[in-house]
């Protein structure tokens, strides 16, 4: 495995950035099974993850056969540091102020899990990113659902609190509903297959969806999962 690549330019550094460097490290680890399980079979594959955190994620999937090649890019120096021992490249940094050239172009797939919502600009952003993926190559992002019931039961009793993780993490800067998630990644380019829950739903939680007929979904999850293909 290779050593971090790139650098972090003082531009980088902003007040986010600052906050990242207080969380916790168990923050960046963990494998995200429900993405992983998502992704073609294919050992020949290149995938780019943005915020790969400590790289524990992509080390499962290279190690199921899905990738040959799996470049990540993550703003914690330390996270970075653990990843690079793990994934084929990592490139330390800002993933809306990089210059994407030095990431390579020509990807089979594209991962964003749980980093939108840290961005300023994710519409932009996301559609950079989708550029460095081929024409249909698969596109995966996920987010924390601001609609689920809980949120909703706090803004109703007028309550608006941050967490140090979650979906009111303190160091989220944008928020999504199923729906705008979806309509994020499409606008980037990308024709949307499966938007769901990235944790299935409970038990009793399935029978009142099943019974609404999925209409009121939203309120029983709290992070999201699209996928897609890019189309343009």
């Amino acid at each position: 495995m290779k050593h971090p690549g790139g650098s972090k330019s003082n531009s980088s550094r902003n007040a986010t950035s600052a906050q990242y460097d207080e969380k916790p490290s168990p923050y960046f680890e963990g494998v995200n099974a429900r993405i992983a399980s998502l992704i073609p079979t294919d050992h020949r594959a290149r995938i780019l993850e943005i915020g790969c955190g400590a790289g524990l994620t992509g080390a499962a999937i290279i190690a199921a056969g899905k990738a040959a090649d799996y470049v990540g890019i993550e703003l914690n120096d330390a996270a970075a540091a653990k990843a690079a021992d793990r994934l084929s490249r990592v490139i330390v940094g800002d993933v809306e102020t990089l210059d994407l050239g030095s990431v390579g172009k020509e990807f089979d797939g594209l991962i964003a899990s749980e980093v939108l919502e840290h961005l300023i600009d994710p519409w932009r952003t996301l559609r950079r990113l989708v550029k460095s993926v081929k024409l249909g190559g698969f596109v995966i992002c996920s987010s924390p659902n601001i609609a689920n019931r809980q949120t909703i039961s706090a803004l109703l009793c007028g309550r608006f609190d941050y967490t140090d993780r979650g979906v009111m993490d303190r160091t989220h800067l944008r928020w999504f509903t199923p729906k705008s998630l979806a309509q994020l990644v499409i606008d980037a380019g990308v024709e949307v297959s499966i938007v769901e829950p990235l944790v299935p739903l409970r038990p009793r939680a399935r029978i009142v969806d099943a019974v609404t007929r999925r209409h009121f979904q939203h309120l029983f999850h709290n992070q999201t999962v699209v996928f897609g293909q890019r189309v343009r």
